[in-house]
């Protein structure tokens, strides 16, 4: 693989900096999924649909929540994770098909979005438990083309664990506690107390303490990134073009947390977790 003198760099750094036997082509992996989990990429998104800078964007993003905002928001979250796991826990099937279909998801979601911003705000409570059923999906989509197993109940959670990933724009968490491994190690005794039950439960209930205690803990994050897709509806430009793209732009946000965790994933079933966490933390000392 031909490497830009930036990559070549970077290679370079973590290299004199690790000294620890990952190929090339891995490290470049391992710096891509990085760039896309510590630069969470929905403002971007926003940003460059629009033509608006960054920080405007950000600025926007960050003003306080209308109460009506925050209880919509309130309302829908929850709701919204229970009914991804409820409805898709059981029914992921192994497929042959080899590379992850994210476009076929987007349009989904481009649908259920339009359909919400012609009725408005109040619509969201119905339309993020679908949004966020079909995100799922493109979700085990990913991690499937990534080499995980679908019908595995450790899938299934690092799957739902996406949601919380990205929404680094919350002022109720500091810098550690946002950053990607930030987010493993402060969702890992949910996750997995959540995986033993599903391991053990051929069917069972979102009810359950194990999945209760997981769903709560994801929603929290998962409202953050909720809020910023409802205020930026709110933004006259963004929201002139309508819910359709907005859900556009939100569920590619999450496509990009799923490429860059289920890759990391991959490279640690090869290199061994400890390895690949230092490497990645290499990067931001390099």
């Amino acid at each position: 693989m031909d490497h830009s003198p930036a990559a070549r760099m970077l290679l370079l750094r973590a290299h004199q900096v690790l000294r620890m036997d990952i190929d090339d082509d891995d490290l470049v992996v391992l710096a891509d999924a990085r760039s896309r989990l510590e630069n969470p990429s929905l403002v971007i998104r926003l940003s460059s649909t629009v033509g608006m800078p960054v920080e405007t964007v950000t600025r926007e993003l960050s003003k306080r929540a209308p109460k009506v905002v925050v209880k919509v928001v309130g309302d829908s979250t929850q709701k919204a994770i229970e009914y991804a796991l409820k409805s898709s826990i059981w029914t992921l099937k192994e497929s042959d098909q080899v590379a992850a279909r994210p476009g076929l998801h987007k349009a989904a979601a481009m649908t259920t979005g339009a359909v919400a911003g012609f009725f408005g705000l109040e619509t969201l409570v119905i339309e993020l438990p679908l949004t966020t059923g079909i995100i799922f999906r493109s979700i085990a989509d990913i991690a499937r083309a990534e080499g995980e197993s679908p019908s595995d109940p450790e899938t299934i959670l690092n799957c739902m664990q996406v949601f919380a990933m990205g929404s680094g724009m919350s002022n109720k968490d500091d810098a550690a506690e946002t950053s990607y491994y930030g987010v493993r190690v402060a969702l890992s005794k949910a996750v997995s107390d959540a995986v033993q039950y599903v391991a053990s439960h051929s069917a069972g209930s979102v009810s359950a303490p194990a999945l209760v205690r997981l769903i709560s803990a994801l929603a929290s994050r998962f409202g953050v990134v909720v809020t910023q897709k409802a205020m930026a509806q709110s933004i006259p430009l963004i929201g002139a073009l309508g819910g359709g793209l907005v859900n556009t732009l939100f569920i590619s946000h999450f496509q990009d947390m799923a490429r860059g965790h289920f890759a990391i994933r991959r490279l640690e079933r090869k290199y061994g977790a400890e390895v690949v966490q230092q490497s990645y933390i290499g990067f931001e000392q390099g």
